[in-house]
């Protein structure tokens, strides 16, 4: 798990959570805030899973690599 996932696990529920606030108390601000809150913390932990990948990726290849004596 990397910061980025980490940052927007934490951007999205705050998100979600300023969302439903702005439901309970009829605040289309809020609800659009948080909705927008929570579309940028699941992007950044989709660039987090993305970089997560590509180091698992490297670290296989370089695995492999070594198996085959490169």
């Amino acid at each position: 798990m990397n910061k980025d996932q980490i940052k927007g696990g934490m951007k999205e529920a705050a998100g979600k959570a300023q969302k439903e606030f702005g439901k309970a108390v009829d605040s289309p601000k809020h609800q659009i805030q948080g909705g927008m809150k929570e579309v940028a913390g699941k992007t950044e932990k989709a660039v987090g899973d993305i970089k997560e990948t590509a180091k698992d990726a490297r670290k296989d290849a370089d695995r492999e690599a070594g198996k085959r004596g490169f």
